[in-house]
Parts: structure tokens; sequence; C-alpha cells
């Protein structure tokens, strides 16, 4: 087990960018970024033991600081996924936000929480290793409401789950729904091929889009539809469905309702949430959350070609996306669970990536 610290470039500004390179007993490592809070490589065994890293990302800061970039592995914040018009009424007053998708606001504005250098402080290089990044986030910034603290905190377990630890606190009432945008392929990050891969997601409902992949406020059942994922199914099998929910997204791009949450509390209580096998290398992913939601997306919108680590030429629909988090645009509807926290009100989301291996 250990703890490394390296540079990795610079920011635009030219300020330090460091990498944290965690490694448990088991081999596996997993290397973070205080740019963005990025998981930047994820290395994890197949079931003869051969690590391969299972994110997708940039070897240096160049792609990171692209426009192109699809925020690979970034922290999102103030507020996850969308927000139509890029305005909502917070106390009886319109808040304008920042309409980087115009007229819309996406994934926390232009200067989202993914640009920004945050701190970093090493909690434990032991068994299981830990660091917590600590952003501030300004009164206004990309016309969000108050300042906003907000710590993250990775820990890589002694049994090979990556976990992510949110707390954030503003100094007045404003809305918060943090995420990570991690892309995965369990066959390696530039194995391009997630077709045959098993996923199974455990939510009934789903939040119906209309043809801009923007919610109706509808909430549907996944019964007999191509969302379904209640038993495992290859994310390949129906992503071509020609029903209207799958043509609006180009393939998956859906936020699920996730069973048993139980409403905000003060000592959230995480949810299984999601299976991934990958049945050529034996990898397999489970997902555990606090959070109401999952958005799956199974990159649809990747520039072809996108050059990667090691070279690799990242593919559309070569990965994909399980978003833990409220539903997007929830402030435009009141049938979602509220995403509105008061002044010192503390946001707290838990989300774990467990490894393991099918035989």
């Amino acid at each position: 087990m250990s703890l490394k610290q390296e540079r990795f470039g610079s920011d635009k500004q030219g300020n330090p960018v460091t990498q944290f390179i965690l490694t448990n007993t088991n081999g596996c490592r997993a290397s973070l970024l205080d740019f963005g809070a990025i998981i930047q490589s994820l290395w994890v065994p197949d079931r003869n033991g051969e690590l391969a890293d299972v994110v997708l990302g940039y070897p240096d800061m160049t792609g990171y600081l692209s426009a192109n970039n699809p925020r690979h592995g970034a922290t999102i914040g103030r507020v996850a996924n969308r927000i139509s018009q890029g305005r909502f009424t917070l106390d009886g007053e319109i808040v304008e936000l920042a309409k980087n998708k115009d007229p819309n606001h996406m994934h926390g504005g232009f200067v989202s929480f993914d640009k920004k250098l945050w701190q970093a402080i090493v909690l434990s290089d032991g068994d299981e290793p830990s660091v917590r990044f600590t952003l501030v986030s300004k009164d206004g910034e990309e016309g969000y409401p108050g300042g906003l603290t907000t710590h993250l905190t990775y820990t890589l377990t002694a049994d090979n789950a990556l976990r992510l630890d949110y707390e954030a606190v503003s100094d007045r009432t404003t809305i918060i729904n943090l995420t990570n945008h991690v892309y995965f392929n369990l066959r390696g990050h530039n194995a391009g091929v997630i077709g045959d891969q098993l996923l199974t997601i455990h939510a009934d409902q789903f939040t119906a889009i209309d043809e801009t992949c923007y919610p109706t406020g509808e909430i549907r059942p996944v019964a007999g539809t191509a969302l379904d994922f209640t038993q495992p199914k290859t994310i390949g099998q129906d992503i071509d469905n020609p029903e209207a929910q799958m043509a609006y997204a180009r393939g998956y791009d859906h936020n699920y309702v996730l069973r048993g949450y139980q409403g905000r509390q003060a000592d959230p209580v995480l949810l299984a949430c999601a299976l991934v096998e990958d049945p050529l290398s034996g990898r397999t992913m489970s997902v555990e959350t606090t959070s109401p939601g999952v958005q799956y997306y199974t990159a649809n919108n990747m520039r072809p070609g996108e050059l990667g680590k090691d070279g690799a030429k990242y593919q559309v629909r070569g990965s994909y996306c399980l978003e833990t988090q409220y539903f997007p645009d929830s402030v435009h509807h009141e049938n979602f669970p509220s995403i509105v926290y008061q002044a010192d009100e503390t946001f707290r989301h838990t989300t774990v990536y467990r490894f393991g291996v099918r035989k």
C-alpha cells in the first residue's frame, strides 16, 4: 500500500497540478488529480490477476484543458446534469445561471468544478489510502447563489473499491447536486467495445425525456422498454431500439429512479445501484450510492477518434457512465427529489465503485 504525489503539469493559469497515486495491498491503484478532483486512471485485476486501466482519460493536462474534453473522470458541480432555460425560482426570486448549452445550463456552467484547481490533503497512506479535495465556490459563480465549500474524499479500500464521499455547505440557500463523470470500460479504457458487457440497474422506473433530452417530469416504468435492466442484459442488446426514448438520446442517456431511496437523511443509506460484468476479462463493477438516481450514459456524443491515454482512440459508445446524482432538472419538477439546501445545511453523498471478478 502506498500513496505517491507527482507533478502532472499545469492549469491554464500556470498553477502546478498534482497527481495522487493510491495503491492498496492487492496492487490496485487509482490516480487522482487536484485539477477537477479527477479520476485519471483506475487499475483493477481480471480473472487471471492481470491489471488494466478501466477509466478513460488523458496522459497529460493538454487533454484535460481541451475544449473537446467530455469531462473525463471529473467532479461535476455545483449542479450536475441539465437545468432547462438556465434559470429557476428560489425563495420567490428568479435565479439566472450561465447558459453554457444555450439556452440551457449544463453540468455547472462554463467554468464549473471540473475546471477548478482543488486543495488536497492526504488523509491516509496506509492499508486504505485516502485523499480529501476541497473547493470553495464564491457567491454568484456561474450564477449560483451562496458561497459553497465542498469536500470530496477518495478512498481506495482494501477490498478493491473506490469510495467517493462528498460534503458541501453553503452560506445561503442554494441548489446542490454533485457527481463524477467517469467513463468506464471494464475490458480496458482502450478496448472500444462495450456491447457484450452485461448491465443490471436496480431501478424499476426512469425519468422520461423529450427530443432535446430534457426531462418531461413524467416518471415511467422501465418494463416493456429498451431501458429495462432489472435483469442482466448486454449493453448492446437494445441500444439501437427505434423507440422514441432511445432515438432522442441516440442510445442511453437516461436517469433511473433507484429502488429504496428514503429521502434526505443525516446519515444516508447506501443503495444497490448497478452491476456491470465483462465476460471476456471476468471483471465486475458493482455501484452503490446514497443518491436517488443514476444517469446511465453510453458515450453517444464522444468525438470519434478522440485521443486518450496510451495513444488510444476513444470511440462513440466505447464506454459508459453511471453518474449517481439527483434527477436532472429537478428545480423544475416538484415530483422529483429536491436539490434545494438551506444555508448551513450539509449536502452528503457517497458512491462506491466496487471491483471483483467472475471466474
